[in-house]
């Protein structure tokens, strides 16, 4: 163990400086403008209708192609009694009514975490405000982000008692995961399953007015398109995005008024459907029949997750506006109007939508729903890539290529190895079931299972975040269960007529993540276990019994605090280190974006004359990696500022043995640069504290050289001297030292142990990409260092 004189990276003043630059330093105007909107959450009418708007191209796509296939499906085998077309249209409006309005519009979607939606979006809420995360590299400082909010559980409340139960049962933490992992993993099936059903079904329009088409051609026809939709995602949206927006808002307009032509020509009777007495005659006429088909039933509510899981940048607002006012009597008026169509065309019930049409704008129709349906399918693929950023955020996917499609828009990424792996198995599920009802069985079971996902997280975001009363959480969930339950008890039926192509996608991905994911915390807490002390590092003295040679060695490692164990491996196995040693994490955090002058924390380990240095670059699961030099370039600004700050903050004080942890925690929050109220005795430090990383805030370089020349303590020289070195050092050469860690399974461990981590995680490792590529380190300047451990 370290010397109680040092912190346990040897700072012989325990603490750490965050580089902010947000105090005198003025953002970009438009991010503050948006910050503060979001913040006030105060937006004018036009301003809501015109994101309402925009709104209906990215989040409503998938839900408002859903009239194309939902007769069909409800009634695969044909329609045998005219009360049947009520019963089931009384199941539509109230299965939009309960789920989509109700439960999605009006309570899910007040659960996002500052703007982001879908399963992995409420896990970090959850992570934010209980200790559930798996991989245990959090700091305090983390919690001091701008960007980390969360709300205060009193003591003795049921919230906190929950909050402890959760974080003392190791198992919770990996249900919790689990389910996350797996609500994530039916949002890829989405991605599969939503442009097959879409794309097939808008083109099999082709056959109402050419019945001589075989079925073969309308697939034919429908693989094409799929191929060109995949083959244009590395374009992006953002020259198109523009279109999106009015093709939907068409699209609706279109249906609903269509529909209310219907109602008057056909028949009026069916707005009887508005009353629930007949769900119960149609699913008592109907017997298991009847209950089956619910799984066509519970299309209707398809895209109802995908609505979440695109919330985006939109504010709620605007997306309940869109919903309400246009959507929502959009689709129950072409619900209507299909039904309607349908009591005097019984045998129709397998194009429905395409026969329901007026002859004289039936070809408009037809270009507006494939446009509609291509849409749908862009937006439910932009969400996958979206969602398997994020699980790559919280180390459950593998490292792959991300690469930004807009200059403008951040959010908006191409991932190439899950472009094809989603346009192969989407070709796949096409070509393979050929109609439109096992694809459907396929797409109800991916949908209902994600909703499931979604309420069993609710629950714990209504009672640690919300604070809900006890009743109001037994009441939203005892509702949403027993609606998702009945629909999930439908689509068991068919699990043999498609519906175990999303399971077999899903679990597939799930044990792909899961492995990946174990392989990572194994790894994790062999650094953690493994970590060198720093009275070993003390005892090797400045040269730390080594030849010192000109330059500077980052030294990657997942470690935010100790030196890691690769560090030892290195400098027993080679005779010399650099001039300066600097120890670099980079980390993701469970909050949608970390502010890029929050991003860099430094830390000085040991005494100056160790040249030794820590630095944290934290990331959101929205941020993105990139790959260009700006990160190597911000890395050194941030270690000279740490340096000039250092002297500075020493010249000031007037006392050599103190605990920076507190002065810098205070000085953070109230947005000082100096608070010797705050000064402390080193003695009477909690170890603990003394590792952690803490917040001081540090304002543009200007300003800074501006108070270091106003004040009289500060020593120039030394700082001017050291600034110096550092410099001369970087002109030497910097080499990157990252660690190649292998995974082995001990030999006592069992079969399906060895497996997983010899086999599935040493090829996942195998065909990753490599942490070089992803930190765009120079080959000439790489050197791995290879270990192996065993779990």
């Amino acid at each position: 163990m370290a010397s109680s004189e040092f912190g346990e990276d040897g700072d012989s003043r325990g603490g750490m400086w965050v580089l902010e630059q947000r105090i005198d330093q003025p953002m970009d105007e438009e991010a503050e403008k948006l910050k503060n909107m979001y913040r006030e959450k105060k937006f004018s009418t036009l301003l809501l209708l015109r994101l309402a708007y925009q709104s209906l191209g990215v989040v409503y796509g998938d839900l408002g192609t859903s009239p194309l296939y939902v007769f069909y499906n409800t009634f695969p085998h044909g329609i045998d009694n005219q009360e049947d077309v009520i019963g089931a249209l009384s199941l539509i409006i109230y299965s939009l009514t309960l789920v989509p309005l109700v439960k999605y519009v009006l309570i899910v979607l007040r659960a996002n975490d500052n703007g982001q939606g879908g399963t992995l979006a409420l896990y970090s809420l959850l992570c934010r405000h209980a200790n559930i995360r798996t991989i245990p590299n959090q700091h305090r400082t983390d919690e001091e982000l701008t960007t980390y909010s969360r709300s205060t559980i009193r003591e003795k409340s049921f919230a906190a008692k929950t909050k402890r139960w959760l974080e003392e049962q190791p198992y919770i933490k990996d249900i919790i995961l689990i389910l996350a992992l797996v609500g994530t993993c039916m949002v890829i099936g989405d991605g599969i399953l939503t442009p097959a059903i879409s794309v097939l079904s808008a083109v099999g329009g082709i056959k109402v007015n050419h019945a001589d088409l075989s079925n073969e051609v309308v697939v034919l026809v429908a693989v094409v398109m799929l191929v060109g939709l995949f083959s244009m995602q590395h374009y992006g949206t953002d020259r198109v995005g523009w279109l999106f927006a009015p093709i939907v808002l068409l699209w609706f307009l279109l249906i609903g008024g269509i529909g209310i032509f219907n109602i008057c020509k056909y028949d009026s009777s069916v707005l009887k459907a508005f009353s629930p007495l007949y769900i119960y005659r149609y699913l008592k006429r109907g017997g298991r029949d009847g209950w089956t088909s619910l799984g066509g039933i519970l299309l209707s509510i398809t895209g109802t997750e995908a609505l979440f899981a695109d919330l985006a940048h939109f504010p709620v607002s605007s997306v309940q506006i869109a919903f309400t006012l246009l959507v929502f009597p959009c689709l129950l008026l072409a619900y209507s109007g299909q039904a309607a169509y349908l009591m005097h065309n019984l045998n129709h019930s397998n194009d429905a939508f395409y026969r329901s049409i007026p002859d004289k704008i039936y070809w408009p129709v037809f270009v507006v729903a494939t446009a509609a349906a291509i849409v749908a399918s862009q937006a439910t693929i932009s969400a996958t890539f979206s969602i398997i950023k994020q699980a790559n955020a919280h180390g459950c996917f593998p490292r792959i290529k991300v690469v930004h499609t807009s200059k403008k828009f951040l959010g908006q990424i191409y991932i190439p190895d899950i472009n094809w792996i989603l346009m192969i198995l989407c070709i796949a599920v096409t070509a393979g079931f050929k109609n439109q009802s096992q694809i459907g069985n396929a797409y109800g079971t991916a949908v209902v299972l994600v909703m499931l996902v979604t309420t069993l997280l609710m629950i714990l975001i209504m009672i640690l975040v919300w604070r809900c009363h006890w009743i109001l959480v037994v009441v939203f969930t005892g509702l949403s269960l027993i609606v998702e339950c009945t629909y999930f008890s439908a689509v068991l039926f068919k699990v043999d007529q498609g519906g175990w192509a999303p399971l077999a996608i899903a679990g597939a991905f799930l044990l792909i993540m899961y492995v990946w994911h174990y392989g990572t915390v194994k790894r994790y807490e062999f650094e953690m276990h493994s970590k060198v002390s720093m009275a070993w590092i003390l005892g090797l003295g400045p040269s730390l019994g080594l030849v010192r040679v000109p330059g500077i060695g980052l030294v990657y490692t997942e470690l935010a605090s100790g030196v890691p164990h690769i560090f030892s491996h290195f400098i027993t196995n080679l005779p010399a280190i650099h001039s300066v040693v600097v120890f670099v994490c980079v980390k993701y955090l469970p909050v949608y974006t970390v502010p890029e002058e929050e991003r860099f924390l430094v830390k000085r380990i040991g005494p100056k004359n160790f040249h030794m240095f820590r630095c944290v670059a934290r990331y959101g699961y929205k941020d993105l990696h990139k790959k260009d030099e700006d990160f190597e370039k911000k890395l050194f600004h941030n270690l000279f500022v740490f340096v000039k700050l250092e002297s500075m903050m020493e010249g000031c004080s007037d006392s050599d043995d103190y605990s920076l942890y507190e002065q810098q925690t205070e000085i953070s929050r109230e947005g000082l640069l100096l608070n010797n109220n705050a000064i402390t005795s080193s003695t009477n430090m909690d170890p603990t504290v003394s590792s952690l990383d803490s917040i001081v805030s540090v304002t543009s370089p200007s300003h800074l050289n501006a108070t270091v020349r106003s004040s009289g303590h500060v020593s120039n020289q030394t700082e001017v001297d050291e600034v110096e070195f550092l410099n001369s050092c970087r002109d030497a050469g910097v080499v990157h030292i990252l660690g190649n860690t292998v995974v082995r399974a001990s030999r006592d461990s069992r079969f399906y142990k060895k497996i997983a981590v010899d086999y599935i995680y040493a090829f996942l490792r195998k065909i990753c990409r490599e942490n070089s590529v992803i930190f765009n380190v120079p080959h000439e300047s790489l050197l791995n260092v290879g270990q192996v451990f065993y779990v």
